[in-house]
C-alpha cells in the first residue's frame, strides 16, 4: 500500500471515529429538542420517536406562565454581565501588574493567588455564607456579584502568561515617552491581549450562566432566583406530572444564550486553548 493510500485510510478511520463521537455528544441535545416538540405520551413511545408527526410548540408558550422564567433570565443576565464586564477589567489589570510591573514580593503574591485555587469551595462555603448573612445580603444577588467584581484567578493566570510573550521593550519605550501606568495598560497592553480577553470573558460568562451551587445557597425568593434554579424547580414540579416536554422546552430556552455565544465566538474559545501553551 502506497503512502497516499495509507494516508487516505488513516484519515477515513479518524473521520469515522470523530463522527461517532460527535453523534454521541449531539444526540442528547437533539433528543431534548425533539422532546420539547412532542406530546407527553410520545416521550415514552417504543421505539423512540425522534421526529414527531406533528410539532407541538405550545410548551414554549406555556413555560412563561408555568414559572418565573423571565425573571430568572433577567437575574442571570444581571449577574453574568456585571461580573464578567467588571471582573474582566480588574483581572486584566492584575495580570498586567503581575506580568509587566516591578513591585516587592510580586512572585510570592502571585503564587499565593494561585494557591487559593487549590482550596475547595465547600471549605469556604459556610464561612462565606455567614459573612454575607451578617451583611444582610442573603436572598439578594449581591453574594453572586460582588466577589466576582474583584477578578477571576484563572483569568489572571491566563492573561499573565499571555502577557509574558509581549516584549518588554514596548512597555519601556512607552515609559520613556512619559506614559502613565494606566495608559500603558489601556493604550498598549489591552489591545495586544484583546483576543485572549475575549475568549476568557466568553468562557467565564458560560460558567456563571450555568452556575447552580452558589445561587441555591443564597437565593430563596422565586423572583430573585437565577435561571438555573428556575429550571431545577421546573424539573422538581413537572417531572412528577411526567410533563417532560415542558421541562425540555424550558431547558432549550436556558441553553439558547450560551449556544448562541458559543457559535458566534467559537473561534476565540478554540484559540484560548491553543495560545495558552504558545509563546512568542
Amino acid at each position: 500500500m502506497s503512502y497516499s493510500q495509507r494516508r487516505k485510510v488513516t484519515n477515513s478511520i479518524i473521520f469515522i471515529v470523530l463522527s461517532i463521537g460527535a453523534i454521541a455528544m449531539i444526540a442528547p441535545l437533539l433528543w431534548m429538542l425533539s422532546t420539547s416538540l412532542k406530546e407527553k405520551q410520545d416521550v415514552f413511545a417504543l421505539p423512540p420517536v425522534w421526529i414527531p408527526e406533528v410539532f407541538q410548540f405550545g410548551k414554549y408558550k406555556e413555560i412563561w406562565e408555568a414559572g418565573p422564567l423571565l425573571s430568572g433570565i433577567k437575574n442571570s443576565l444581571i449577574v453574568a454581565l456585571s461580573v464578567t464586564v467588571v471582573g474582566t477589567f480588574t483581572s486584566s489589570l492584575a495580570a498586567f501588574a503581575f506580568a509587566k510591573l516591578r513591585f516587592p514580593h510580586k512572585n510570592k503574591l502571585f503564587l499565593a493567588l494561585l494557591a487559593s485555587m487549590m482550596i475547595p469551595y465547600p471549605t469556604v462555603m459556610i464561612p462565606q455564607f455567614m459573612m454575607f448573612s451578617k451583611l444582610g445580603w442573603v436572598d439578594t444577588l449581591l453574594p453572586l456579584i460582588v466577589p466576582g467584581l474583584f477578578g477571576n484567578v484563572i483569568m489572571i493566570f491566563f492573561l499573565r502568561q499571555y502577557l509574558l510573550s509581549v516584549p518588554d521593550a514596548i512597555i519601556e519605550a512607552a515609559k520613556i515617552d512619559g506614559s502613565s501606568y494606566f495608559r500603558l495598560y489601556s493604550s498598549i497592553t489591552f489591545p495586544l491581549i484583546k483576543p485572549a480577553v475575549a475568549a476568557q470573558l466568553i468562557l467565564w460568562f458560560m460558567g456563571i450562566w450555568n452556575d447552580y451551587l452558589a445561587p441555591i445557597i443564597y437565593l430563596n425568593s422565586p423572583e430573585k432566583q437565577t435561571l438555573q434554579l428556575v429550571i431545577a424547580n421546573f424539573n422538581a414540579t413537572y417531572a412528577i406530572q411526567t410533563d417532560y416536554p415542558l421541562i425540555m422546552a424550558a431547558s432549550i430556552v436556558a441553553l439558547l444564550p450560551v449556544l448562541i455565544i458559543f457559535l458566534i465566538f467559537q473561534k476565540q474559545i478554540i484559540e484560548s486553548v491553543a495560545i495558552s501553551g504558545v509563546k512568542g
